[in-house]
């Protein structure tokens, strides 16, 4: 079986790094005020050979909300629809990005027994927004497909 936990984690990881942002998975990180991602692991779908098989394919749904929001050193201040979208730009570049000489991915993904084959849209709700908070923030669905190493 091709666990899901390090897929996770490595997703999450790749995402901090390249993006720079914070990336709490399942809720808000810890004492950090927006912007930052929030992680959420969706569906998944497993075929191929039995679960005692190490032989399976799987893939993986991940949301990625981009959450921007007001600066608590600036009384008054918003979270920004313009932010929230360039913030889902790198979230995508990060999940999809290629080398354009090489087709390799520009974030490697790397999770012990499993090979990722493929990467690709889920959904993409796009924006939303809470006024009465003044948070922006922009819905993405990411799938991930593997196969045992």
């Amino acid at each position: 079986m091709i666990p899901r936990l390090p897929v996770t984690i490595a997703f999450a990881k790749v995402l901090e790094e390249a993006s720079g942002y914070k990336v709490g998975r399942g809720r808000k990180p810890v004492n950090i005020a927006p912007p930052y991602y929030l992680l959420h692991s969706i569906a998944a779908t497993y075929s191929g050979a039995p679960f005692a098989d190490r032989n399976e394919d799987a893939s993986f749904v991940y949301q990625v909300t981009p959450v921007s929001g007001p600066d608590p050193a600036e009384p008054g201040s918003f979270g920004l629809a313009d932010e929230a979208e360039d913030m889902a730009d790198k979230a995508r570049e990060v999940a999809y990005g290629r080398h354009p000489g090489t087709g390799l991915w520009l974030h490697p993904l790397t999770v012990e027994g499993a090979r990722f084959i493929a990467r690709g849209p889920d959904v993409e709700a796009g924006g939303t927004n809470d006024p009465s908070d003044a948070i922006m923030s922009y819905v993405q669905r990411f799938r991930f497909d593997l196969t045992s190493a």
